[in-house]
């Protein structure tokens, strides 16, 4: 892992201020926002104290895509995919993880973005306790390992992450590497559309190596 690469952010991190994302700043477009999220943060306030990762990887599920949850029009499971932009639609999958996702587009119109792999920044020790692990790469690098390390649920489902509330989205101050675009990970439909969008060398990416570089 580069570490000096970490120790940076989290220099940054102990000085420079986090400010909240405004709706204004969000692209509208799907693609154009999974994009827009690479290098922004996701912070969640908790009990235990506030927790912020920066977002390193995001797939782009735009209207009318096969493989999104809102192909087949609006249920009330996935109401929040159908709000204006920049609202928590929170799923389980697979038995045993939540997925955190972004809404995008105009309200209506089912869309988001999933947010698949952050870099740990602030509040690192109550991560590592939810995840029963201290290796700090691994602690929110995959989807369901992000939302278990920010002990995200269903409650969740449905936040304006544009407000300063339990979970929101900020910028800080600091570079953000080369965006990468790759085909998405684990999917059986529209598979081979380059809709995942990642920061190039970042050791906190999920996925196959080949996917990572």
């Amino acid at each position: 892992m580069d570490t000096n690469r970490t120790q940076a952010r989290l220099n940054i991190s102990a000085v420079s201020p986090i400010v909240t994302l405004t709706r204004e700043e969000l692209p509208v477009d799907t693609e154009g926002l999974a994009r827009f999220l690479v290098g922004k943060s996701l912070v969640a306030e908790t009990p235990e104290g506030r927790l912020i990762g920066r977002i390193v990887e995001t797939e782009a599920y735009p209207p009318g895509d096969a493989a999104g949850h809102a192909f087949r029009g609006q249920t009330p499971s996935n109401r929040s995919l159908f709000l204006e932009r920049g609202h928590a639609y929170v799923y389980f999958t697979y038995g045993s993880a939540y997925m955190l996702n972004v809404s995008s587009e105009r309200p209506g119109i089912g869309a988001g973005v999933l947010l698949r792999a952050l870099e740990p920044l602030e509040g690192i020790p109550f991560m590592a306790r939810r995840r029963r692990l201290v290796r700090l790469r691994d602690l929110a690098r995959g989807p369901g390992r992000l939302t278990r390390a920010f002990g995200i649920d269903r409650t969740h489902d449905g936040l304006d992450l544009c407000e300063g509330g339990p979970l929101w989205l900020g910028s800080r101050a600091g570079p953000v590497g080369v965006v990468e675009t790759s085909v998405r990970i684990g999917l059986s439909q529209e598979k081979d559309r380059l809709l995942r969008f990642y920061e190039q060398g970042s050791p906190f990416v999920s996925g196959p190596a080949r996917l990572r570089t």
